[in-house]
């Protein structure tokens, strides 16, 4: 079987991206799924757009196997997502790799500390900590990360 192919989102999937990033993200054991995730995850898919997110899939022959949400003027990777059943298989490094594309200089991330397997695998593709912040609105503790190309200036 080929690779999920990486291709920008379309509206009509909004639902299946929410149900994706609720599943990815429940299988860090953060947060349980439920219909109040998924309600709030639908409803801040559209908005972000609006804001200005670049959002992507993967499509493994109609199925979404990850989303990935970029916000390319703030040199932003604001979200990434594989659902579990495609999680050890590289797709995350695709996606990756795909941002890095989109983002060729510099990319900005952050991720939730208690979600150690996913900042120790962005420190492990080059990433640099660079500060902890609580953020207001979940209350969450947010790790900063930076990436640039090797010999861009900082």
């Amino acid at each position: 079987m080929p690779p999920p192919t990486i291709r920008p989102a379309v509206p009509h999937e909004y639902d299946a991206i929410a149900r994706v990033w609720m599943n990815s993200w429940a299988s860090t054991g953060i947060e349980q799924a439920s219909n109040f995730l998924l309600a709030k995850l639908r409803a801040r898919i559209p908005l972000e757009v609006e804001k200005g997110w670049s959002l992507f899939v993967a499509d493994d022959d109609g199925k979404l196997a990850a989303m990935l949400a970029l916000h390319l003027p703030k040199l932003y990777l604001d979200q990434l997502f594989v659902a579990p059943e495609y999680q050890g298989q590289n797709l995350g490094r695709q996606l990756l790799a795909f941002s890095r594309l989109q983002l060729p200089e510099e990319i900005e991330l952050r991720c939730v500390r208690e979600n150690e397997k996913a900042w120790r695998w962005y420190e492990r593709e080059g990433f640099v900590h660079e500060k902890e912040q609580v953020e207001p609105m979940t209350g969450f503790v947010m790790k900063f990360y930076r990436w640039k190309k090797q010999g861009t200036l900082k």
